[in-house]
């Protein structure tokens, strides 16, 4: 099972960091027993002892030096043995170069994660996972490359068995919607910014900002967690400059809150007497799981006075998993938070849970799949609007990116990316906004900050409306996966009258703008040798609707059974005692009469078949009447009727399975059998 979705510790902050979970400063040090929260920087440094360097590259003790680093998740060490190990090219294996680049992906270094992933996609492709391919994409995206993390994220999706156009799946056309959008903000970094890591803003008592950084002016400046050698984590409490909206002079929060482990993540109740945060699973020391894994968990505290109460944790934490990143709807009802206990859909899921009058809670509730993926959502905020979170399931710019949904009495709404510039090709997370002034502060690790990550504030601009309505895709070949470009697609309105015509561009997309809200149209693919496709599609005003085109080769319909070539159509069914086509009989047929249109030389027979109920002679009649309607309807669409050579009925003669009369078959049984075959006479 992956490291990282076992411990899920330390979510609210090394988790955010491509899966970057602190099982570190949880576990016993494997070699010599010691604590992890006694290891100090003097310690530290003896991991990084020249003799290291001096160790011959290949030499077995090297690599299992690495690796028991690799598998503690102390990655800044891994990576850097590593790097002396994979120096020599003959020790490249698919092993050492995944977990090179793991240990640096981990660690948000993308630069060096591209470096090794990309040898291992090189030489290594035919052995790569899809959990490899995703890490490649975003370790892509992470560089700016973003036409090859497209291509990779659908062999992804290829891989994973998903349709296009569901959550998870990084879908061109909505990726390319992201990059080439205006930007909607202002962002600037804030005063209190340091070297360290700072995170995870609150609003607090209408004028003030909550915050977590590893910023660490106490007595504990040797205790250090491992994943990248910064202290651990306190809230701090700055004011907001009302009209710059910056942050200065930040101070600790409060002892009774703050300890010697992790504190981050914090939510307040309307009236700010009630606070949630996230802290490390400890008594007087570290708990740990039976796999050594300190997990996170939830705690409250109310304020009395000037201070705030010894916190106490809630009742649906666990042991045996984390919960972290609180937030409180802003009636106090709903208490939002992040888990990776039983019943999640992916490495975190978000839940949520009732706050009731009593203080007691309601059993655990998975938001489900409109807002969770297979991946990671985390770092929740909720208003009288939307549902803001950090995700790098849905389709985004890089590593987590920030994502909003709307909801009502029926739920949530259409998950969307809040686009750039908030969203970087590295992660953005923990956006808290006002929905009334648009302005708010969110995090990232992106190029140009003060640290590790920034907290930056931001306010949402006004765009000038525009009719931004369109229908915008990708197509692909449908077996393959592989884009195809120069098809044309061509756009209807709801009489199927042509509106435009493009060809798809060389990534295979295409988008028709300025059309119409509210209204359906339909696309038709063409490409030479390939089935045309028809998609209905309705358009919501000022949105892009996103259109998945798959083609479908014509030569496929052309079939080998028992030494004899047939049309291999889906089965052309006929209702009971009738022969007229029906509506799937005549979709199934029209494929028919593209294959005979590409291959002018095809002759074909028709033969035609019904099941055993009724009488023998009557059956035989009916199924000669329903070739000969198929045949009608072939020739109807243009096709020579020379190209025909027969159409003949066998009644019962040749049934599909055992109803013959003398068991009792269900009526789905029975219909197999009134079917029609496509028989290759020449080509």
């Amino acid at each position: 099972m992956k490291k990282f979705i076992i411990s899920f510790a330390l979510l609210f902050y090394c988790g955010l960091h491509a899966q970057k979970s602190d099982n570190t400063s949880t576990t016993l040090a494997q070699n010599n027993h010691v604590p992890i929260e006694e290891v100090t920087v003097e310690m530290l440094n003896s991991i990084r002892d020249e003799k290291i360097k001096k160790e011959t590259p290949n030499n077995s003790k090297l690599v299992q030096k690495a690796d028991n680093f690799f598998n503690k998740m102390w990655y800044a060490e891994a990576a850097e043995i590593y790097e002396i190990i994979l120096s020599d090219e003959s020790n490249y294996s698919f092993d050492l170069l995944k977990k090179a680049g793991d240990a640096y992906y981990y660690n948000t270094n993308m630069e060096k994660a591209y470096k090794w992933y990309d040898i291992l996609y090189n030489d290594y492709k035919s052995s790569m996972t899809a959990d490899n391919y995703f890490r490649y994409a975003h370790a892509l995206k992470g560089n700016g490359r973003y036409s090859k993390a497209k291509r990779l994220m659908r062999l992804y999706n290829k891989i994973e068995g998903k349709e296009e156009n569901i959550a998870g799946s990084d879908n061109s056309a909505v990726f390319d919607k992201i990059v080439n959008a205006k930007d909607r903000f202002e962002i600037k970094n804030v005063t209190i910014n340091s070297k360290y890591s700072d995170f995870s803003p609150m609003f607090y008592d209408q004028d003030k900002v909550v915050f977590a950084s590893s910023l660490d002016s106490s007595v504990f400046v040797t205790r250090k967690y491992k994943w990248n050698d910064q202290p651990f984590l306190d809230l701090y409490v700055s004011k907001i400059n009302e009209e710059s909206a910056d942050l200065k002079n930040a101070i600790k929060f409060s002892k009774k809150i703050n300890s010697k482990y992790h504190e981050a993540s914090v939510t307040f109740s309307p009236d700010n007497e009630t606070m949630y945060f996230t802290r490390n699973n400890y008594g007087k020391k570290l708990k740990r799981d039976k796999n050594g894994v300190n997990h996170l968990k939830i705690y409250k505290s109310v304020k009395i006075g000037a201070d705030w109460t010894e916190p106490k944790e809630l009742p649906f934490n666990s042991d045996s998993y984390s919960t972290g990143h609180p937030a409180l709807s802003p009636d106090g009802k709903l208490l939002y938070f992040v888990s990776d206990m039983p019943g999640s859909m992916g490495a975190s899921d978000i839940f949520v849970v009732d706050v009731l009058e009593d203080g007691a809670y309601s059993t655990p509730r998975n938001l489900g799949p409109e807002i969770n993926t297979e991946k990671r959502e985390m770092f929740p905020f909720i208003t009288d609007k939307k549902l803001y979170f950090s995700s790098d399931g849905h389709v985004g710019l890089g590593g987590l990116d920030v994502f909003e949904a709307t909801f009502d009495v029926d739920g949530f709404q259409e998950v969307k990316n809040v686009g750039k510039p908030v969203n970087s090709n590295k992660d953005d997370f923990s956006y808290i906004v006002s929905e009334k002034s648009q302005k708010g502060y969110f995090a990232s690790n992106r190029a140009g900050g003060k640290g590790d990550d920034d907290i930056y504030s931001f306010e949402r601009l006004t765009v000038e409306e525009v009719n931004n309505t369109a229908i915008a895709g990708v197509v692909t070949e449908l077996v393959t996966g592989d884009v195809m470009p120069k098809a044309l697609v061509v756009l209807l309105d709801e009489n199927n009258i042509k509106l435009k015509e493009i060809e798809s561009a060389d990534d295979g997309s295409f988008v028709f703008e300025d059309l119409e809200g509210d209204k359906k149209y339909t696309i038709k693919t063409n490409r030479k040798e390939y089935f045309e496709e028809l998609k209905e599609v309705m358009t919501t005003l000022n949105d892009t609707e996103i259109v998945e085109v798959s083609l479908k080769k014509l030569k496929e319909l052309i079939v080998v059974e028992d030494g004899i070539r047939k049309l291999k159509t889906d089965m052309i069914y006929f209702n009971f005692d009738k022969s007229f086509i029906r509506e799937d009989a005549s979709k199934e047929l029209n494929k028919l009469v593209e294959v005979m249109s590409e291959y002018p030389e095809m002759v074909i027979k028709i033969e035609s078949h019904t099941d055993s109920r009724g009488a023998s002679d009557y059956n035989r009649y009916l199924s000669d009447k329903r070739a000969k309607s198929s045949r009608d309807y072939i020739i109807s669409q243009g096709i020579d009727a020379d190209r025909i050579e027969s159409a003949i009925g066998y009644g019962e003669d040749r049934l599909l399975n055992d109803c013959d009369g003398s068991v009792k078959c269900t009526r789905e049984k029975h219909e197999l059998n009134r079917r029609s075959e496509f028989i290759i006479v020449k080509m």
